[in-house]
């Protein structure tokens, strides 16, 4: 990733201090545009006063024909309303956790944290809520800080770490407002969008950024279940702690992604990310139908060839020492569609039905993107050095790999 660290914007420490942050962006500079008035000199030539006063008046008369400039751009008063109509519909979400005190070792329940969610649907008196795995990991309970400030209890519906998403449901009674998606794949770069979200706690909930798309990237995120490539949207909307979970939305109002990561480096600004929205559809209604996403696995456990010593790849693999692309079989799960298929470990996967794989992450994104649970697929490996097709039917998948 040329040194470039990605860290999920996270939920919001409950003892983080934000008063410093508060204080420091009360500091600013105030630009007051001023009136200059210019007097003419009374000598000269009455003749070309009268042709002055003329022609100005002519200017006059051309320009009250011209349309007044609004006191406001539509644009900007578009990007109002739909703040607007989607603000009621961002809440806070707090994850609760068993704490031992330091002193009697007693365990009591804490909130250990906040970030952000997005009402997207309600059901009768059930509406539920989409936020970031990375909010609720962890948690022993959930709840949910609606607009008016009162807290609720949450029950969680379906998590997934490898999109970062998760889902919620809350009793709906007390919901007003229920946002939409739009399509994220009609975003264009400098189209202009808001973060919607709760930065460094509570206190700040519901606080609008606002920004442009700065780009469409595939970035390497680490999650509870391994690297993974997300596809992301690129904005300069601020995202700070807390924002996770959030609202990114068009000028329509639409929620078009789900705020999630930021640029972790020192002194870089203006750089955060969001999850598509159509990206993010798809894993919800799954979580919603499933409580997880059905993906389908191979059941071995694997290693990045490049990690392995040359010396090991050339002993025990049967490589050329400068032999670094493929995934190497550390361990078949027994009664795996693997272990049906008779790979074992020291197996070097370098193919998918003829696609090349350099490493686990591309391993991962073909098999959870191109293929489907019950898909026979073809296995290109190296076994000993030599190369050795093997055909393969995919399970739904239960077990890390």
């Amino acid at each position: 990733m040329n040194m470039t660290e990605y860290e999920y914007a996270g939920r919001s420490e409950k003892k983080r201090s934000f008063f410093p942050f508060l204080a420091a962006s009360i500091i600013g500079a105030v630009i007051g545009s001023g009136v200059t008035l210019y007097m003419a000199p009374t000598l000269g030539i009455q003749q070309h006063a009268e042709k002055k006063e003329t022609t100005s008046q002519q200017e006059a008369v051309k320009s009250s024909a011209l349309p007044l400039e609004p006191t406001a751009s539509t644009s900007n008063s578009n990007m109002v309303q739909a703040i607007e109509n989607v603000a009621d519909a961002v809440v806070g979400v707090i994850n609760i956790q068993q704490q031992a005190d330091i002193f009697s070792g007693a365990s009591a329940e804490q909130d250990t944290g906040t970030g952000s969610g997005v009402i997207f649907k309600k059901a009768g008196d059930v509406a539920y809520i989409v936020t970031n795995n990375h909010v609720v990991e962890g948690a022993n309970k959930v709840e949910v800080s609606l607009p008016s400030g009162e807290r609720v209890k949450a029950t969680i519906v379906g998590t997934d770490p490898l999109s970062d998403l998760a889902v919620l449901k809350i009793n709906g009674k007390n919901v007003k407002k229920v946002a939409s998606f739009g399509d994220s794949s009609t975003l264009r770069v400098g189209e202009q969008v808001a973060a919607i979200g709760n930065p460094l706690g509570l206190d700040l909930s519901r606080t609008v950024t606002e920004g442009i798309v700065s780009g469409k990237r595939t970035i390497s995120v680490s999650t509870s279940e391994g690297e993974w490539e997300l596809n992301v949207i690129q904005t300069d909307a601020a995202i700070n702690p807390g924002n996770s979970g959030g609202a990114l939305i068009n000028s329509a109002g639409q929620v078009v992604g789900i705020n999630s990561l930021k640029i972790a480096q020192e002194g870089i600004e203006g750089l955060g990310f969001a999850l598509p929205s159509q990206y993010v559809q798809p894993v919800i209604e799954q979580l919603m139908e499933y409580g997880k996403v059905k993906r389908p696995y191979l059941g071995v456990n694997l290693r990045d060839l490049s990690e392995i010593p040359a010396e090991t790849r050339f002993e025990q693999l049967g490589l050329p020492e400068n032999e670094t692309n493929g995934v190497v079989v550390t361990a078949v799960l027994p009664s795996s569609p693997a272990a049906e298929a008779g790979i074992q470990a020291k197996d070097v996967i370098v193919a998918i039905n003829g696609t090349k794989v350099n490493n686990v992450s591309e391993l991962r994104k073909y098999l959870y993107t191109k293929t489907k649970v019950g898909e026979k697929i073809q296995l290109q490996i190296l076994r000993d050095g030599k190369s050795k097709t093997i055909l393969l039917q995919l399970k739904e998948r239960q077990e890390q790999q």
